[in-house]
């Protein structure tokens, strides 16, 4: 009889590349405020699910929407700063 660990070794080996690289940390720790704010939305738009939404809940949804866009733009800026080269037109 064959263990489970032996036959779980040859179909999933442990490699290597399981973890995320620095460089997609730094990915991630930049797009940080987005996800974040994209949560804050989620959030927001579930409390409604089962009501009609209040003046107070369409106020938090739109504040976390700006949130949303404010937090794209930042990235956008971000990345189209960071990858330019530098040169004034």
């Amino acid at each position: 009889m064959k263990s489970i660990a032996a036959l779980q070794n040859r179909v999933t080996p442990w490699s290597d590349g399981l973890e995320p690289s620095d460089q997609e940390l730094d990915a991630i720790e930049q797009e940080m405020p987005l996800i974040l704010a994209r949560v804050d939305l989620l959030d927001a738009q579930i409390m409604t699910i089962d009501r009609t939404p209040t003046e107070v809940d369409e106020r938090r949804i739109r504040r976390a929407r700006n949130r949303v866009l404010a937090a794209r733009r930042d990235l956008a800026n971000r990345t189209a700063g960071s990858t330019g080269s530098g040169d004034a037109a």
